[in-house]
């Protein structure tokens, strides 16, 4: 099935929040609010709707299916078991042509957080929910330049979360030597990249969340390589992503501290890398 147009999205959205008096104010935030966001059909409706009063739309999703018909699926995040606990409510629904759209209700007006948000009706002429906005950017997201310690710490962190890897590995813990490879340890290889990119391209610009557009500004090489740090679940597998990764960040972090004169620390790679050769040749004679 092809999906609606986003005319007609917007129609029906607009739509619903016409007919009640409930809603004052409606805008749009997320990927289709932002100017840089690259387009496609599989953006979410970022909707939030500003309301005078939550109860009527708090978990209540025959409301919404009324309105905007029955999805394949729909979650709500402040009805399952760890609730923000803010006093709002969100419904994220995906439809059977494949449109998604996140609706939130809002009690409170709004306040600006820097990021892109666009003002799609407002019935109280800013004087209510929605004052008057600036142009939608992406300045919130942009790559932010690290202090010395701040990049200090990433690099500690990074050698010293792979001991971690390799007990893991020693000890056949598979799930936890994939949950600390692919989310501790490359948490801190996104940031060392995300500040190569701005030593590359300058710091006015978004990588994305979880680094969606590294291969935009990365030179085909580089992104080959980190690329390479996914493994399947075969230890020796493991490892050779894991000493792709260890290259890798090595070779980022010197470019980083070259570019900001931080001071870069071999001696705990050094020392790390002993490690991992101990653990390893052990597991050879085992």
């Amino acid at each position: 099935m092809k999906p609606r147009s986003e005319h007609k999205i917007m129609d029906l959205i607009l739509s619903v929040a016409k007919a009640d008096e409930r809603i004052r104010a409606v805008s749009l935030e997320g990927s289709r609010a932002n100017p840089m966001a690259v387009k496609d059909e599989y953006m979410d409706y970022d909707i939030t709707f500003y309301v005078t009063d939550i109860k009527a739309f708090y978990n209540k999703p025959e409301w919404v299916i009324g309105r905007f018909g029955p999805a394949l699926i729909m979650q709500m995040p402040e009805a399952m078991r760890y609730p923000c606990g803010d006093g709002n409510f969100n419904y994220m629904m995906i439809y059977p042509d494949g449109v998604r759209i996140d609706l939130s209700f809002v009690r409170e007006k709004y306040l600006d957080n820097g990021e892109a948000s666009i003002t799609l009706l407002d019935k109280d002429d800013g004087k209510g929910f929605r004052p008057a906005m600036l142009p939608p950017s992406d300045v919130i997201w942009h790559i932010k330049e690290p202090d010395e310690l701040f990049y200090y710490s990433c690099c500690n962190n990074f050698w010293w979360c792979l001991n971690n890897v390799a007990r893991g590995i020693a000890r056949d813990e598979l799930p936890y030597v994939m949950t600390m490879l692919n989310t501790w340890v490359r948490h801190e290889l996104h940031d060392m990249m995300a500040w190569y990119v701005g030593t590359q391209h300058g710091f006015e610009l978004s990588i994305g969340k979880d680094g969606k557009y590294f291969k935009r500004y990365l030179a085909p090489d580089i992104y080959a390589r980190y690329a390479a740090t996914y493994s399947g679940s075969d230890y020796d597998d493991i490892w050779q992503a894991l000493y792709v990764m260890a290259d890798l960040f090595h070779e980022l972090a010197l470019v980083v501290a070259a570019h900001f004169r931080f001071s870069y620390r071999q001696h705990e790679e050094d020392g790390m890398r002993e490690y991992m050769k101990m653990v390893r040749e052990k597991l050879h004679y085992i």
